[in-house]
């Protein structure tokens, strides 16, 4: 397909995603479907011209004076492809399969129009109502953080220790580009490609089907990390779903002592049983039943919260504009209550690790204070120290807050965002 064809067909899909409110993966998938003439190469540019149209939903409108489907993936192109509005044009010229032609007024509003004039949550390309948390959260640093949370993700993926090391795995990927990761130690990173630019299929690699690798961002693995998980100890991976963090716990631990993976939600725990096979995983319960814990208790409980996933729009741009006060009201209600049932499984002495992939204060250290306040039997660790002990030699920090919280981000560490804390039980 030429450039028009791939134009079209992402208007098409733009047009799935806004009007049904269907999920970009799903609606990609449909079109592809029906449209089997599509080469790969044609639908991996096709979903790179709607997750960048998504992603920058507002400041494409704004700067194109509409916010249409077709607006939208004119401006992609205009904005983060190369191309500009002659060029595209002549591209455009005698291809049959070409969208219609930009409005004029769009044209001439494109050419006109500053970014710099837009209002506040425009620029940042967040739902207005969302503008005052990042503020809260970022100070000075809030538009530097939406931007970057706009970008286009890497693939990251977290090499497999129980079955290979990591210079290994490096090499049997040499052609699909991939290198060290920044801070996770066992990390490795493929960028991410612009225009059109396909992202390898890495599970197709027979290195993956050895187990060497997990596709997993590195954000996910740092946090899996700060668990402290050791050989022998007995860990609790609550709210687990499909067993990264799981994973990444049991080669910790190098498959000794026990790692009980639960999650009341059967369909996001489902593909957990094939990945630790995979992996030559053999210290791993895994349970869909909370009965099955009672009288269990541990030494470390990690608590993967239920959120807003604030923090992965940069993967999932659909979301953004889906999210609502009512879904934070929601998500704020079911982290309450999965801290005060997991916090029941840790032992004296032992860790409570409240993880999410949300950068809201809300959902994240207000929930903690919450938990902590008029009791005395949790307190939260200097989470800036446990950093340094667990990546010493980071080129890259998170965002401290009052040493006890840190939060990842897209442009502080290169990562999802996710925020976490650690908290130990006394006695």
């Amino acid at each position: 397909m030429r450039i028009g064809g791939r134009l079209q067909g992402a208007i098409e899909v733009l047009s799935e995603v806004e009007e049904r409110k269907r999920p970009i993966a799903n609606a990609l998938k449909d079109w592809g479907t029906a449209h089997r003439f599509a080469g790969s190469g044609d639908r991996a540019a096709i979903g790179n011209i709607v997750y960048d149209a998504l992603r920058l939903k507002l400041s494409h409108a704004f700067l194109m004076d509409d916010d249409s489907p077709a607006a939208l993936a004119h401006a992609v192109l205009f904005r983060q492809w190369g191309f500009t509005p002659e060029s595209l044009a002549e591209r455009l010229d005698g291809d049959k399969f070409a969208p219609e032609p930009l409005s004029e007024s769009a044209l001439a509003a494109f050419a006109s129009r500053n970014l710099a004039d837009a209002p506040d949550h425009v620029r940042a390309d967040l739902p207005e109502w969302i503008l005052p948390a990042f503020k809260e959260n970022f100070g000075e640093n809030w538009l530097a953080e939406s931007e970057a949370l706009n970008l286009r993700p890497s693939l990251d993926l977290r090499v497999n220790t129980l079955k290979a090391e990591r210079e290994k795995v490096k090499k049997a990927l040499s052609r699909a580009g991939a290198d060290l990761t920044a801070i996770a130690p066992c990390g490795l990173r493929i960028p991410p490609g612009s225009g059109g630019d396909r992202l390898p299929n890495v599970i197709a690699e027979l290195a993956f089907q050895k187990g060497w690798f997990e596709v997993q961002d590195e954000g996910s693995q740092i946090v899996a990390r700060l668990v402290d998980a050791h050989a022998g100890q007995q860990v609790l991976d609550y709210c687990a779903g499909g067993g990264g963090k799981t994973l990444a716990l049991s080669a910790d631990m190098d498959n000794a002592g026990q790692v009980h993976a639960y999650d009341a939600d059967r369909t996001r725990l489902a593909p957990i049983i094939e990945r630790l096979r995979r992996a030559g995983t053999r210290n791993v319960q895994v349970h869909d039943d909370a009965a099955a814990l009672e009288g269990l208790s541990f030494d470390r409980v990690l608590i993967d919260a239920p959120c807003t996933g604030t923090g992965t729009w940069r993967r999932r741009p659909d979301i953004k504009w889906r999210l609502s006060e009512k879904n934070l009201e929601e998500r704020m209600a079911q982290q309450d209550a999965v801290l005060e049932a997991a916090s029941r499984f840790v032992k004296p002495g032992g860790l409570l690790v409240y993880v999410t992939c949300s950068l809201l204060p809300a959902e994240n250290q207000t929930r903690i204070a919450g938990f902590l306040e008029g009791r005395a039997d949790f307190e939260a660790l200097d989470i800036a120290a446990l950093w340094q002990e667990r990546f010493p030699s980071s080129p890259k920090q998170p965002h401290f807050t009052d040493g006890r919280f840190a939060t990842l981000t897209p442009a502080a560490t290169g990562t999802d965002g996710f925020f976490c804390a650690v908290l130990r039980k006394q006695g």
